[in-house]
């Protein structure tokens, strides 16, 4: 199932919220089951972010072939990456 651009925005939203940290990834899993959902510190991952929001990168995630990738097609992404960047003091 793609990521629809309602959804897009809504996660988007829900990672731009000045609260979002402590609970953002159980909120969009619960919100999101038909995605696949990971999350990881932003130093894990390789490729360029799909958006930087807040204290993440937003990777999509394509699974539909036999190997996931990293994609930025909103209309292959079967999941997402969430990958929380360190807080720089």
């Amino acid at each position: 199932m793609a990521l629809a651009a309602h959804e897009l925005a809504e996660i988007e939203q829900a990672l731009t919220a000045p609260d979002a940290a402590p609970r953002v990834f159980a909120t969009l899993r619960q919100r999101f089951p038909h995605l696949a959902w990971i999350r990881c510190d932003a130093s894990d991952v390789t490729e360029t972010p799909f958006r930087s929001l807040g204290a993440f990168d937003l990777h999509l995630l394509d699974s539909a072939d036999h190997c996931a990738q990293i994609t930025d097609d909103p209309a292959r992404a079967t999941g997402i990456v969430l990958a929380k960047r360190a807080v720089r003091s």
